[in-house]
């Protein structure tokens, strides 16, 4: 019979379940992916995660995950770039959605392609995450439009102009004047260390 104390463990092994295959399996894939004996012990495992917020039913009756199921564990105290520190797992969560994205009808992930702005930090193959439809401040990083073709700069101003700051010495900076149309506002970035 499963302990509750195993709970973290069979909920990891949905979490990559899910990773891999977008969904949960039925109960008997579900036996095989968390090591269980039978459909029963499935059910019990699967109605405690529910109990803890990490699954519900939907309206047909399938198993499917809740936001808390996306949820990370948060480090008690962050991590310094300088000298080195004890970091601690606190024990809470931490949704990276609700720290990155406050509208998500407006928010869209876009792929990097380019090292044009490669000296603030950001570089090809990394995703901007970007919120569409926000007034854009000189210093914002955005996504903008000229000419039908999107470009990926820092807003700023010159004599009463905006023009786009590449973070490239050679790249020069566009001066678009009219034909300028910012498409959204970087609110934060995605980076991949295991390609």
């Amino acid at each position: 019979m499963p302990k509750v104390a195993d709970d973290a463990a069979y909920l990891a092994r949905l979490q990559d379940y899910y990773a891999c295959w977008r969904s949960l399996p039925a109960y008997e894939p579900l036996q095989a992916v968390l090591g269980l004996a039978s459909r029963s012990a499935v059910a019990k495992v699967l109605h405690r995660l529910q109990g803890a917020g990490f699954v519900e039913r939907t309206p047909d009756g399938r198993w499917t995950p809740t936001a808390r199921f996306f949820a990370r564990p948060l480090a008690d105290a962050p991590v310094p770039a300088g000298h080195p520190a004890v970091a601690v797992d606190s024990g809470s969560e931490y949704a990276i959605d609700a720290w990155l994205v406050r509208q998500p009808s407006r928010t869209v992930i876009i792929p990097v392609t380019g090292d044009s702005m490669m000296e603030a930090g950001i570089h090809p193959g990394d995703r901007v995450v970007v919120e569409r439809d926000t007034p854009a401040r000189p210093g914002d990083v955005v996504v903008a439009v000229i000419d039908g073709e999107f470009t990926l700069k820092t807003l700023a101003v010159e004599n009463d102009q905006a023009v786009l700051q590449p973070a490239n010495p050679a790249y020069p900076v566009l001066r678009p004047g009219d034909r300028l149309q910012v498409f959204g506002v970087v609110v934060g970035l995605i980076r991949n260390y295991r390609r």
